[in-house]
């Protein structure tokens, strides 16, 4: 090996030494950007914009203390928002609001839960958890129960 490749051998193991230190100060601070917003005094948290929802017809938000929280609009009254946690109880997969069938459909077994998060087919055989929902000041927000 001559000075030449050795020296360009040194760069490269620098720069890939270096390479997992990069990234995981780049994931801290994406993660500490993305911090959500903080449990109020009474319970809620901020899960998004109400424009959003009404745009998706569902409000998904992954990052929030309670844990993972699906919002939709009741479709027997749109005033009233429902609040699941979309993880399905049979294997995990994240459930979606499906306004045909009105249901939350799991899209990897094809279990089915009721807006109210009971189980309407299996395979899951427990209900989705629910959360308390409303709307302030164009943002929705969630309280665990």
């Amino acid at each position: 090996m001559n000075r030449r490749e050795f020296i360009g051998w040194v760069g490269v193991g620098s720069l890939a030494s270096s390479l997992p230190v990069v990234i995981a100060a780049c994931s801290s601070q994406t993660k500490s950007e993305s911090t959500t917003n903080p449990v109020r005094a009474d319970g809620f948290q901020v899960v998004g914009k109400v424009t959003d929802l009404d745009k998706n017809g569902q409000l998904l938000n992954e990052e929030i203390a309670v844990g993972k929280v699906l919002v939709i609009k009741d479709s027997a009254n749109t005033s009233n928002l429902i609040a699941v946690n979309p993880t399905c109880t049979h294997k995990g997969c994240i459930v979606g609001w499906n306004k045909g069938q009105n249901a939350f459909v799991c899209p990897c077994h094809g279990s089915k839960y009721a807006s109210d998060g009971k189980v309407i087919n299996g395979p899951a055989d427990q209900p989705l958890s629910t959360y308390t929902a409303k709307v302030e000041d164009n943002e929705v927000l969630v309280k665990g129960s």
